[in-house]
C-alpha cells in the first residue's frame, strides 16, 4: 500500500492535469502543493480537535473546499511556494484551486480499515501511516504529539 505522501503526489499531479504550468517550474509547484497538503493534515493533526477535522474531511461531514484543513494548506502553499516563484495572480490562483480537489482525493483513500463502521482515529492512522512503519504523517504524529504527552521526543 502506498503511504499518504504518495497518495497525495498522485492526486496532485491528477489534480494538474488540467492546468498549463510551466515546465521549469513544475516539479517545484506539483512538490509545494504536496508538502503544503501533508504539512496541513500534520498540523491539523497536532492541534486540539485537529483529528475530528480531519475525520470530517474523510468522511464528508465537511467539504474539502469548506475545510479549515484545506484553507491552511492554500496558506502554507503561498508562502512556502508561491511567494518564490513570482507567478501572475491567474495561474497562483489556479493552483491554489488544485487544493480542494487533491484534498478530496485524498480524502476517499481513508475508508474503515480496522472494520468496526466508521472512520476514527486508529482508521485515520493506518491509512497514514501507509508501507513504511514509524514514517509519514503517522510517525510524525507518534513522535511529535504523542511523544510530548508522554514526555518524550
Amino acid at each position: 500500500m502506498a503511504g499518504i505522501a504518495d497518495i497525495i503526489k498522485q492526486q496532485v499531479t491528477s489534480a494538474a492535469g488540467n492546468i498549463e504550468i510551466p515546465s521549469n517550474i513544475k516539479n517545484q509547484v506539483l512538490g509545494g502543493l504536496s508538502d503544503s497538503i501533508l504539512g496541513s493534515l500534520t498540523q491539523t493533526a497536532t492541534q486540539s480537535g485537529g483529528i475530528d477535522a480531519i475525520k470530517n474531511l474523510v468522511s464528508g461531514k465537511v467539504s474539502a473546499s469548506s475545510s479549515p484543513i484545506t484553507a491552511l494548506a492554500g496558506k502554507l502553499f503561498t508562502n512556502n511556494t508561491l511567494k518564490s516563484l513570482n507567478l501572475d495572480s491567474a495561474l497562483s490562483s489556479k493552483l491554489t484551486g488544485m487544493i480542494p480537489t487533491a484534498l478530496s482525493s485524498v480524502s476517499g483513500f481513508i475508508k474503515d480499515k480496522d472494520g468496526d463502521g466508521d472512520v476514527d482515529l486508529n482508521d485515520i492512522l493506518l491509512t497514514l501511516k501507509g508501507s513504511g512503519s514509524g514514517s509519514g504523517l503517522a510517525g510524525t504524529i507518534a513522535k511529535g504529539v504523542l511523544g510530548s504527552l508522554l514526555g518524550k521526543k
